[in-house]
């Protein structure tokens, strides 16, 4: 925003709220107003109360009004506190802890707490729809009311109380009433959020609910949210279960299209997700007429489980799938150019290659099983979308994401390439763009996209990457993506929906394309912009997506193209150098270059 609009809206507040307890505040320190002079507005300009000087951040010295390293950290006991998840807890500890930096953040919320008690009544309905603006406006997972009932009511009313009678609260104003009264346990209940008494009373009371409570709204446009952002307080029913597991759990609301679900952390997918998303589309096409895959909270899928595949890479060569692929891995020396490559000799030292690939041809059977299905499928995405969960939305029938979207096919950042149908799937849809043409141009940026790990910054430059087709919906309300993703599955299924023809003549770049990618990935390796391992790694892509080595032009089908992926994937995952990719991104949570 600037600090520049962060003045006038202080100008404004002091010139219009001359009776607000708060006023005596709306006023601008000297060195505020010098930045503001020195055009020094924040982040727009490079430079504010911060600035980052390479990768130091310096902060304004408040006397010489000169810019300096800064040097101070969070007191040890403030990071204790502010690891407690429980709000009572936490703010106990905040007030009781006499450290400055405590005493602020107690002071913090004290006093935004106390503001919006007092102000309520005049500039909100009802203390949910406080509680929304700060969580949407200002990025708060809770509102300010949630927070003050999760810390329990009665003791945090009481603080502030005390903190007002001892002078050390922003304004002297007590508490109103409702705040204090000391039977109040909260705002928020399964019935409603509390309102100042005179608001809608008539109506409340018309529906059985006590006076102060209102209920949310159930005009036309609320119900397209079926589950609207929840409150603290507020229950929650997630429909009928049709089969639930660990991991997984379909559902539905009482009509004929089923939901599914992950319970994975950040919903990545592991192998019993893949069952259950096989399971659900058995489920789907036996008794319902679509099937929605959509998160209760977002991500949609941040990709593969990536702690389960290195568990499985360390197992002892007897321990599993994978343990056989790491062993095997372990006796035999890799090489790119290796004879009949990687596969041969790990069949020579196992015996079980057939068994290693079936873990990854599950993920691509489960793609297709997406594509294929006899009823539309559906993806719901919001939030993140990567790897494996970007390869399930390219597969369903249709997308329909919110504007904050973020999907990408972002493998090469672990030292691997999509193998769940995602290069496949580009490839596909390059062809089908070329229209008989030269296929290059239009597969070049779906290379560069997957070779470099690229992820789109919202829903509508994923249509632009590719990721999004026309027939794709973008959904600018959150909270509708269910409501408008059951509405695509009907408008589907009105126009008799069947599924797509699997293609058997795909026209690919071949060797030629081949070439012509590693000519320019050469350029780059040698002006050290890539390391040897990344030219390896996007070989490996431009060799699946081009249709490996056969004549430019010549006709494929998906099944080749999907055993190019997995034989390439498969042949990266036996690598060191992957692995510790893989396991350096587990541990610091972003990618190495090696």
């Amino acid at each position: 925003v600037g600090l520049d609009v962060f003045a006038h809206v202080v100008n404004t507040m002091r010139e219009n709220l001359t009776d607000d307890p708060w006023h005596k505040h709306f006023e601008l320190p000297g060195w505020f107003q010098y930045l503001v002079e020195q055009g020094a507005l924040g982040q727009k300009t490079k430079r504010g109360i911060y600035q980052k000087i390479g990768k130091e951040i310096h902060v304004l010295d408040l006397h010489t009004r000169e810019y300096k390293l800064s040097d101070a950290k969070v007191d040890d006991g403030v990071k204790d506190i502010l690891r407690e998840r429980d709000w009572a807890k936490k703010l106990a500890g905040l007030r009781s802890n006499p450290h400055p930096q405590a005493q602020f953040l107690w002071a913090v919320f004290r006093d935004v707490f106390h503001y919006c008690a007092l102000h309520l009544e005049s500039i909100a309905d009802n203390a949910r729809d406080v509680d929304l603006a700060v969580r949407w406006g200002f990025g708060w997972d809770s509102g300010p009311f949630e927070i003050w009932q999760a810390a329990d009511w009665q003791q945090v009313a009481g603080w502030i109380a005390a903190d007002i009678a001892a002078g050390k609260a922003m304004a002297d104003t007590p508490l109103p009433l409702w705040a204090a009264d000391p039977v109040r346990t909260g705002v928020h209940t399964a019935q409603g959020s509390f309102a100042p008494v005179g608001r809608d009373s008539s109506r409340q009371e018309a529906v059985g609910l006590k006076p102060d409570l209102h209920p949310r709204s159930t005009l036309p446009v609320y119900r397209r949210q079926l589950f609207p952002d929840a409150l603290l307080g507020e229950e929650r029913h997630y429909g009928e279960t049709v089969f639930e597991t660990d991991e997984v759990r379909m559902w539905h609301t009482g009509d004929d299209i089923a939901i599914l679900g992950f319970k994975t952390k950040m919903h990545t997918v592991s192998n019993e997700v893949l069952d259950g998303i096989l399971r659900a589309v058995d489920e789907a096409e036996a008794h319902f007429s679509a099937l929605i895959l959509w998160q209760t909270e977002p991500p949609f899928s941040a990709g593969a489980n990536l702690l389960q595949v290195m568990q499985g890479l360390q197992e002892t060569p007897d321990a599993g799938l994978f343990g056989k692929l790491k062993g095997a891995a372990n006796r035999v020396k890799y090489t790119v150019a290796g004879g009949g490559g990687l596969g041969d000799v790990l069949n020579a030292a196992t015996g079980n290659v057939p068994k290693v690939e079936a873990v990854v041809a599950k993920f691509q059977q489960t793609s297709m099983r997406l594509k294929y299905a006899q009823v539309p499928t559906i993806a719901a995405v919001d939030g993140l979308a990567l790897g494996g969960g970007c390869e399930f939305s390219l597969h369903s029938t249709r997308i329909v994401a919110t504007l904050e979207s973020y999907i990408g096919l972002v493998e090469v950042g672990v030292g691997l390439l999509p193998a769940g149908g995602g290069c496949k799937e580009m490839a596909q849809r390059a062809a089908a763009e070329a229209r008989g043409g030269d296929i290059f141009p239009f597969l070049k940026r779906y290379f560069q996209q997957i070779a470099m790990g690229e992820v789109a910054k919202s829903a509508e430059m994923a249509r632009e990457m590719g990721y999004l087709r026309q027939s794709d919906r973008i959904v600018m309300n959150k909270f509708e993506l269910l409501h408008i993703a059951k509405e695509e599955a009907k408008a589907l299924n009105a126009t008799a929906y069947r599924p797509p023809l699997h293609p058997r003549q795909i026209p690919v770049a071949g060797r030629t394309g081949i070439a012509t990618f590693k000519a320019s990935m050469v350029n780059m390796l040698q002006g050290g912009f890539i390391s040897e391992y990344d030219y390896n790694i996007g070989c490996r892509v431009a060799e699946t997506m081009c249709g490996g080595d056969v004549e430019t032009g010549s006709l494929v089908d998906e099944t080749w193209l999907l055993d190019l992926e997995r034989r390439n994937f498969m042949e990266l995952l036996a690598t060191d150098k992957t692995q510790a990719r893989i396991e350096y991104m587990l541990k610091n949570g972003k990618p190495l270059r090696n």
